[in-house]
């Protein structure tokens, strides 16, 4: 009798585990592409303009935060041509530039939403106040 029981305990725990395996959603993905503003001073006509290296980049990174802005959900780095991509849980986000404490950092922080199995875009412009 305990056999019995104990196979279809297991039944049911393997069917349980299998629905629920079967009801997770998949990710969507953030891509997008980061602009370093002023890096450096202007230059003067003729003058050849540094765009910036890699290392600008690891300087500034994005934060993925819960839709209220309390909470860090990711943190993402550019890469060497300002470019990020991420996996996450569908919901509703906000990105941010982590570095706003160095120096005079403005970004404006840009709200998205991400779907399951798709790809939400979000650019960022960042001002480094360097003129």
């Amino acid at each position: 009798m305990f056999v019995r029981y104990l196979i279809v305990g297991c039944v049911f725990l393997i069917l349980v585990g299998r629905s629920a395996a079967n009801d997770a959603v998949p990710s969507g993905f953030l891509e997008g592409h980061l602009k370093i503003l002023s890096l450096k001073p202007v230059p003067f006509a003729g003058e050849k303009v540094d765009k910036g290296t890699s290392e600008d980049y690891s300087e500034y990174p994005l934060s993925i935060l819960s839709q209220d802005g309390r909470k860090e959900i990711a943190r993402v780095t550019a890469d060497a041509n300002g470019n990020y991509r991420l996996a996450l849980p569908p919901g509703d986000y906000i990105l941010d530039v982590h570095g706003r404490g160095k120096g005079h950092v403005r970004a404006t922080p840009q709200r998205f939403t991400d779907v399951s199995k798709q790809t939400a875009r979000v650019d960022m412009d960042m001002d480094t106040g360097v003129r």
